[in-house]
This record gives structure tokens, C-alpha cells and sequence, in this order.
């Protein structure tokens, strides 16, 4: 006897732990997304309640986040059903339960080509357009000025985060500064005054670097070069906005070429930022 097939009202979409999220990487990975390898903690809080996931029977098989940043903004990602039951609204199901919890917030995300239409209908709007650079990291000499952050220079990264997006992040931010694996660099000018900083950190095919955010095209260089210093010839990924012609040149400058897009889009106004100084963003999955 044929088993019956799933419905949407079959689903029984929660809110989803730490422990539940390892499962979630893993799909994210068979997508060629190539999630961090320590990514998850640093996700979990900034927002523990932002993560659902959809299970048949107690089976997981669908998954979202939509992280609240502030009382105003809000990011989705990871949306993602299991390939053997796609296109039987169980997606659609885990999204609408998901995206209350972002109440009255404009919602960004980084949407894949595929979904792009899909997100059209559900009211996003396109604001640009984001692609992952991938190569092999150049041999580099750190320049000066560029250092390892350390925790008394917090308050300062946070500050010139804030300016760089939507939201501050001040929770997101400690822990991503510090998550196992990742590795953060900054830069200060002859009167000290912090001129970017960026992050490295593993992920299942290459390091990946992110955020990279920088005053100058000359600033963002020189950091680059600091964060892939130790990693020569191994591969590494950038997710580099496509308005962003000096990050799309450093791509290409490293040798990098581009293997992935996604759309950045809102469903309503976000609170102004320095879109100059992003030449690489944080996370696809959390913008």
C-alpha cells in the first residue's frame, strides 16, 4: 500500500534548538552554501527564538530563521525544505508560521535566484544584487596598521558595525568576533582611528571572509590581505555586493571568480547605513 503523501497541515513547524540546527547546516552544505563550520552559536544569540523547523512524523524536513535585530528590522534565512518533498507547500507552511515573529519589521534577506520570484510575491523588493567570490587565497604581506582585534577594541567595532548596516548587533557581534575558528582583524590610521575590520572563519568547502567592511578600496586591501595572510593557496569566499565595484575588483584582483548569486531584498525601508564601506557582507544566512 502506498504511503500517503504529506500535506502542508501534516507539518508541525516549531521553534528550533541549537542542537536541531546541525541537521539544518547540513542541507545548507548539500545546497553548495557552505556554511561555517561555527556558525550556529553566534546565530542563536543574536535571536534564540528567530529558528523554526518543519517535522513529519518527528522527522525534520523544512527550516527558516528570521532574526530580530531591533524593534525594526528583522533578517530571514535558511529557507530550505528537503529536495524529496519540495514543492507540496510544506515550505510555504514553516514560512508563514516563521515570519510572524518578525511582527511589524521590515525583513531583508539574500534570496537565491530560484526563490527570487517567489519572495516578489510575498512583497520584497529588490536592492541589489550579491555574488560570492571564490579562489585560491594570494600570498599576502600584512600590512600596517592591520592587527588582530582584541577585546578592548569592542566598543570601536561595534560603532563602525553599526554604521556599516541596518541594525546594531551588539550580541551577534561578541560572539562572532570570537566563535571557535573565526578570526578577526582591524585596521587603525596613524591617529588610531579604526578604518574597517573583518572577519575569517571555516567553512565546509573554503574560509570564508565576512564582514569586510572599510573607509577605503585601500583600507579594504589591506585587510584582506591580513585575514588571508595565514591561509596562502587554500580556498576562500567572499559574498561582495555587486554596487560595490572596488569589493568586486579586490575579487578579482585576489584572482577570485564569481561562483554564486543571491538577491539582497527588503519588504519595506531600512534605516540608512554606509553602503560604501560593506565590500563584503556578514553571512547570506544573517545578513
Amino acid at each position: 500500500m502506498t504511503a500517503p503523501t504529506p500535506a502542508p497541515e501534516d507539518l508541525v513547524v516549531t521553534r528550533a534548538v541549537l542542537d536541531d540546527w546541525r541537521v539544518v547546516a547540513d542541507w545548507a552544505a548539500d545546497e553548495g552554501w557552505n556554511p561555517g563550520l561555527t556558525d550556529a552559536p553566534a546565530f542563536f544569540t543574536q535571536d534564540p527564538d528567530g529558528f523554526f523547523i518543519g517535522r513529519l512524523d518527528g522527522e525534520p524536513v523544512s527550516a527558516i530563521s528570521v532574526v530580530n535585530y531591533s524593534a525594526d528590522y528583522a533578517f530571514l534565512g535558511f529557507y530550505l525544505v528537503r529536495p524529496d518533498l519540495r514543492g507540496r507547500g510544506l515550505g510555504l507552511t514553516t514560512w508563514k508560521t516563521a515570519l510572524a515573529h518578525a511582527g511589524s519589521r521590515t525583513v531583508g534577506l539574500e534570496g537565491v535566484v530560484a526563490q527570487q520570484d517567489n519572495y516578489r510575491r510575498s512583497g520584497f523588493e529588490l536592492a541589489h544584487r550579491t555574488a560570492r567570490f571564490t579562489g585560491p587565497a594570494p600570498t599576502a604581506e600584512v600590512p600596517a596598521g592591520v592587527g588582530p582585534a582584541r577585546p578592548n577594541d569592542f566598543a570601536d567595532l561595534l560603532a563602525y558595525d553599526s554604521a556599516c548596516g541596518p541594525a546594531d548587533r551588539p550580541r551577534f557581534l561578541e560572539a562572532w568576533l570570537t566563535g571557535p575558528g573565526h578570526r578577526a582583524v582591524l585596521r587603525r590610521d596613524s591617529g588610531d582611528r579604526l578604518t574597517g575590520y573583518g572577519v575569517v572563519r571555516p567553512g565546509r568547502d573554503a574560509l570564508r571572509v565576512g564582514p569586510l567592511f572599510a573607509d577605503t578600496a585601500e583600507d579594504a586591501r589591506a585587510l584582506f590581505a591580513g585575514l588571508v595572510a595565514d591561509a596562502a593557496g587554500q580556498p576562500v569566499s567572499i559574498d561582495v555586493p555587486e554596487t560595490s565595484a572596488a569589493g568586486v575588483a579586490l575579487a578579482e584582483e585576489a584572482g577570485f571568480t564569481s561562483s554564486f548569486e543571491a538577491a539582497r531584498m527588503y519588504t519595506g525601508p531600512v534605516r540608512p547605513f554606509a553602503q560604501e564601506r560593506v565590500f563584503g557582507v556578514t553571512t547570506l544566512e544573517l545578513g
